[in-house]
């Protein structure tokens, strides 16, 4: 019984061990990913199976949206057509923009389906092991970075200013970087608090 006893001990302590490891890696990274730092490159499969990298596009500007169409919050930005319209705006200034689910339940077929309901023209990237997602420091859904044409963090934060959803013009930080970086000049702001669901990652 003792015995029993002993490796039930052993084995919380392990998964306990486990998870605060977890979350002492991930604030890790968020405290050495800085802005103006190089954004670390990654690869991973969007919703039809096609691989991107970061790397692939070099010398562009790269728009990063942490996603979870389950969250309300992003339910509202993607009614507002908040996302979508952002991307369609900057593509022709060859805008790259790539939104990634880190949700542990995350399928490529519920993601494909959110894509057509929504008349999406960009990809979403699958995350399911949260690897990405930690390695950005990723906390909520929506979740905002963007990397700028020389490769380095130049945005991290919140999509606006309007948490609640209650202003009738909120200051949309995504867009005012993005109107500066086109113009090969430095974002008046380069960091905010984001807001919305906490990312769903793998327990």
């Amino acid at each position: 019984m003792k015995t029993a006893l002993t490796r039930l001990a052993l084995a919380v302590c392990v998964v306990a061990l486990s998870a605060f490891a977890h979350r002492v890696s991930a604030a890790e990274t968020t405290a050495t990913l800085q802005i103006g730092s190089a954004a670390p490159d990654f690869e991973l499969k969007d919703s039809t199976g096609k691989v991107h990298r970061l790397s692939d596009y070099k010398g562009k500007i790269v728009v990063l949206e942490w996603t979870n169409p389950t969250c309300p919050f992003v339910k509202r930005h993607y009614k507002a057509n908040t996302m979508k319209s952002l991307a369609e705006k900057y593509a022709k200034d060859g805008v790259v923009w790539l939104a990634i689910d880190s949700s542990h339940f995350v399928t490529a077929e519920d993601s494909q389906k959110w894509i057509e309901q929504n008349k999406l023209s960009y990809p979403i990237l699958i995350d399911a092991d949260g690897k990405v997602g930690n390695l950005y420091g990723a906390k909520t859904t929506p979740h905002m970075f963007i990397v700028n044409k020389d490769g380095t963090l130049a945005y991290r934060g919140a999509i606006d200013d309007d948490p609640r959803g209650e202003k009738e013009k909120p200051l949309n930080y995504v867009d005012a970087a993005l109107a500066k970086l086109v113009a090969g000049q430095a974002p008046e702001t380069v960091e905010t608090k984001p807001y919305g669901c906490s990312v769903k990652y793998k327990p």
